[in-house]
């Protein structure tokens, strides 16, 4: 007895069908957009690494934030360049540092949104470096944990809904996690930035935080990118810690380490989809070679396939126009 021959094709026959049957898609809830803002006055400076991205002083903020209310953009991560750095980066929990008024203002103009703050020191340290230094040069995990805690409680105290601690010192979670709850923020999540690699592509992000570090690198504190099975047992130390919100960063380069995260755990998994990633499309669509809009989705729904919850993406923007109008 002969049997049908399988017709892949008949479910891929028209737009209707596909979007019938389509696995996975990207949706305005998955994204989270990266914003950049800057001590002064009429600031918006253009990064010439990251076409599109501005960094956005305090009076020329409410541009962006009333951009991304319209389009129904959920939630920011803040980065802050202060205007001052020394050693410590004491100027990270400041009452009135630049993150900190700036969770203000985004609140009183769009008060759903949700703000996600990066705690580390590198974008306030002179040096550059994720924490305080030894006569060495080498970063002391330990007490650069005391800083990390009062960074956070700071951009609690200013009015964030969500910090995440992007340093990779060993047991920062739960020291900012007991930090958080003995003064009383016992449901502030935290989202850590659990496996976070030592990678080329944030050259671009740090043109736009001035977080390049002085001497040395980063790579004795962050991920050796040859590593998956140790990103899932920074994962697990994290969770232990009490981590709410698991993220791997970057992101292309790291598919599988996605996959495996979400694989071996049942809380969310957000994905940074970095700088980079960003520029590399921007440049590449900018000489013709391929194209932006097509390239960008597929990019996002490949880190959704992978088994991403959440995409940091400097793309929200693009992604949201693209959504609102069906044309993805």
């Amino acid at each position: 007895m002969a049997f049908p021959v399988t017709r892949m094709r008949r479910l891929r026959s028209n737009e209707t069908i596909r979007r019938m049957v389509r696995e996975n898609s990207v949706s305005l809830n998955d994204l989270i957009y990266p914003l950049f803002i800057i001590f002064g006055k009429d600031q918006k400076n253009p990064i010439g690494s990251m076409p599109g991205i501005f960094q956005w002083s305090h009076d020329r903020l409410p541009e962006e934030i009333n951009e991304l209310k319209q389009l129904e953009i959920p939630a920011v991560m803040l980065f802050g360049i202060p205007e001052c750095k020394d050693a410590l980066g004491s100027s990270a929990w400041e009452e009135h540092g630049v993150v900190q008024d700036g969770i203000k203002i985004i609140k009183d103009i769009y008060p759903d949104l949700m703000v996600i703050t990066d705690v580390c020191m590198c974008e306030y340290t002179d040096h550059g470096h994720c924490g305080l230094l030894n006569s060495d040069g080498s970063v002391n995990n330990d007490a650069t944990l005391d800083l990390l805690a009062k960074e956070a409680l700071s951009h609690v105290e200013a009015g964030c809904d969500m910090i995440a601690p992007s340093d990779m010192m060993d047991g920062r979670v739960g020291y900012i996690r007991r930090h958080l709850d003995n003064n009383g923020y016992e449901n502030i999540p935290i989202m850590s930035y659990a496996a976070k690699y030592s990678s080329g592509f944030y050259g671009p992000f740090r043109d736009a935080a001035g977080s390049t570090p002085g001497f040395g690198d980063r790579k004795s504190y962050q991920m050796d990118p040859a590593n998956a099975r140790e990103a899932l047992r920074e994962v697990e130390l994290d969770i232990a810690e009490g981590a709410d919100i698991i993220m791997v960063k970057p992101a292309l380069a790291y598919l599988d380490i996605i996959r495996e995260v979400r694989d071996n755990i049942n809380l969310p998994v957000a994905a940074y989809n970095v700088s980079g990633e960003y520029s590399m499309i921007k440049a590449a669509a900018a000489q013709g070679w391929l194209d932006e809009e097509r390239i960008m989705m597929e990019v996002l729904t490949s880190i959704k396939r992978a088994g991403a919850d959440l995409i940091i993406t400097y793309f929200a923007k693009d992604a949201a126009k693209l959504i609102h109008n069906s044309h993805f």
